[in-house]
């Protein structure tokens, strides 16, 4: 076990650790074994920029962890006089630390599968190094959800989840659907699927903290704050494993003098739960052919508030879901509002990014949302704690990818295996991590592994068919295509209805997702333009007072981690032809275009503001263009959500 897997645990489980740390430093292709005194050198160094970027969230625990190193050790100054000799830094060795199992992301599909291949060593006795590398601060800082959690898979994987402590702790009591007009909230029957007995409204970042813990009392080492910026590849091709990103380096991409260069997980399994649409996911989609027989995915955009309301309001256990205003019949689209218990309320609105119209704002309807009677209601005289937005699959059983390649495998949202109808993914992804950390441990303790070649998991594809993942999704398939017609919303609910309920899916067709998100906009001549109302600062806020409530931040003056392919596209085609859409499909206010001072008069530019960016990931599947690649900044950084 590496010493540097308890960055940020206690000093006494460090010092611990530390004669048993076995790690390389690598070139390109080969990994020669190294004395422990470089490792800690890299480790120390890793941990003072962790502790540097996370202050805000560990600062306690990261300066322990590094007083460890420094107390523990012999003298470091030679071998960091070594290093500093390099001519170029960013051309500098990196250290390398060998696992069983390094997995790319801490939400629940990650944690699942660390707890689960942990479950598996420990009942066997057997050693199995796990490593989980997260980009935030800290493990739930970056995870964001409605959240009605369906507890099925935790049932499975932690069955005294109760006895634990997990943070479920207000039953859901009552569902309520309603259609919108402008001024009435309309009763309507409720769809069977959508029924919320036994499940539980929940805090889904406080939830992950919480598996988080789990995952390190059962032995995996988790490293929050270092994002996974670089797939490793093995000479024939099969994943090796990640590399964090450099961090240190300014705007330029040239080095400050806090400079250091990232660190690689060597693993014979790498698994890859980043989240919907991940960053790295969309390299190993284009290097393995994965998505070539399934249909293009399509997603959405769903935007939260927290609320702390009047108690004479709040109706803890009650869940409503809506439709209708202010959402057109062309545009896919629905809204949800959750009694948490003492006296929080949670909604938002999602939608489709399938819509059509440039001038839409996702942001501004969310806000125009609140002011119906129904909602407003509820608001009047209670206070906006947090918001949020992320991108979410919507695409479903026929958009789900080959889940597998040599050397790792793809699980939970970054393959897509949300529940539509039922507007619920968590319990999906966590059985896809413990699907795959069963065929994992399965091929590393098999009598066959072999060390030269590469770790195939085939059946994780075929656990998954044969799960009731693959059952819920099959019953479901249809319905999100089926508001792909001229009848649009209308005809999608009506079909979709039929279908649930009394066919369950049981058909012999099946419809498909053929148009990807960003290749429908109309063009903006085409299209009319929307008059937001002004917020009023009470039940409606400006985008930046709510992005102020995201707690996000990232580290000053380095390269901006939203890369344009061309920096031409977005003045000479997206504002010609959509009428610059950036400004507006992304929550965050990241993109505003401004006069360019560069140019003649009356000239635009886009302007970058990746400061303000809540990695919601929107920008990088909405830009009809394609021309926005979304990667990740320094670890630590971006939003530090709170109640979501």
């Amino acid at each position: 076990m590496s010493s540097l897997s308890h960055l940020g645990r206690s000093a006494r489980a460090i010092n611990a650790a530390l004669p048993r740390a076995s790690v390389a430093r690598v070139a390109t292709n080969v990994a020669p074994r190294r004395p422990l005194l470089t490792l800690a050198t890299a480790a120390r160094r890793q941990g003072a920029l962790l502790a540097q970027k996370t202050s805000a969230f560990n600062k306690t625990t990261s300066q322990t962890a590094l007083r460890a190193f420094s107390t523990s050790l012999p003298s470091l100054d030679d071998a960091e006089e070594a290093e500093e000799e390099s001519e170029d830094p960013t051309k500098a060795e990196r250290y390398a630390d060998e696992t069983d199992v390094v997995i790319v992301g801490g939400g629940p599909a990650g944690l699942s599968a660390a707890i689960k291949l942990k479950q598996l060593a420990n009942a066997d006795g057997r050693e199995l190094r796990v490593v989980l590398v997260e980009k935030a601060g800290e493990i739930g800082a970056h995870t964001l959800s409605g959240a009605v959690l369906e507890p099925r898979a935790l049932n499975e994987l932690i069955p005294d989840w109760k006895e634990k402590g997990a943070p479920l702790n207000q039953p859901a009591l009552e569902d309520h659907m309603k259609f919108f007009t402008k001024n009435y909230a309309i009763p309507l029957p409720h769809p069977p699927q959508m029924t919320n007995t036994g499940n539980y409204i929940v805090s889904l970042s406080n939830y992950v903290k919480w598996l988080g813990e789990q995952a390190e009392e059962a032995g995996v080492e988790v490293f929050p704050g270092f994002a996974a910026s670089e797939i490793l590849y093995n000479e024939d091709g099969s994943v090796k494993g990640i590399a964090t990103n450099d961090v240190g380096l300014d705007k330029n991409f040239q080095p400050k003098d806090e400079f250091e260069r990232g660190m690689e997980f060597h693993a014979k399994v790498t698994l890859f739960a980043e989240g919907c649409h991940g960053s790295l996911t969309k390299q190993l989609f284009r290097k393995f052919n994965l998505r070539d027989e399934c249909d293009p995915q399509t997603y959405g955009i769903g935007l939260k508030e927290v609320w702390k309301i009047d108690p004479k309001k709040s109706k803890p256990g009650t869940v409503v879901h809506a439709m209708g205003w202010p959402i057109d019949n062309s545009t896919y689209g629905g809204a949800f509002i959750y009694h948490m218990g003492e006296d929080m309320l949670s909604l938002g609105l999602v939608i489709g990014l399938d819509y059509e119209n440039p001038y839409l704002h996702p942001y501004k309807e969310f806000q125009r949302w609140k002011h119906h009677p129904y909602v407003k209601d509820l608001l009047e005289g209670g206070e906006c704690l947090s918001y949020g937005a992320r991108a979410i699959n919507e695409g479903g059983l026929q958009s789900i990818p080959k889940l597998y390649f040599p050397g790792g495998a793809l699980i939970g949202c970054t393959a897509g295996f949300l529940n539509l109808i039922k507007i619920k993914g968590t319990h999906t992804a966590m059985k896809s991590g413990m699907l795959a950390a069963e065929s994992a441990y399965a091929a590393i303790t098999s009598d066959k592994y072999e060390e030269d070649k590469p770790i195939v998991l085939e059946d994780f594809e075929q656990k998954v068919k044969d799960s009731w993942i693959w059952k819920e999704l099959t019953e479901i398939r249809n319905c999100r295509p089926s508001f792909h017609t001229p009848l649009g919303n209308l005809g999608g609910v009506l079909y979709s209805g039929i279908d649930t309920i009394l066919l369950k899916g049981r058909t012999p067709w099946t419809f498909h997702n053929t148009t990807p998100d960003h290749e429908r906009l109309r063009v903006a001549t085409n299209a009319q333009k929307i008059d937001y109302p002004k917020p009023d600062g009470v039940i409606s806020f400006d985008l930046l007072t709510s992005v102020s409530r995201t707690g996000t931040n990232h580290a000053e003056n380095q390269p901006v981690h939203l890369r344009l392919k061309n920096k031409d596209v977005p003045v000479e085609r997206n504002l010609k032809i959509f009428d610059g859409p950036e400004g507006r499909f992304c929550p965050a206010g990241v993109y505003e275009f401004v006069e360019d001072e560069s140019g003649p008069a009356g000239t635009k530019r886009l302007q970058i503001n990746s400061q303000n960016c809540i990695h919601c990931k929107t920008c990088d599947i909405k830009d009809p263009s394609q021309n926005i690649d979304w990667t990740v900044p320094e670890g630590g950084g971006g939003p530090q959500y709170s109640y979501t």
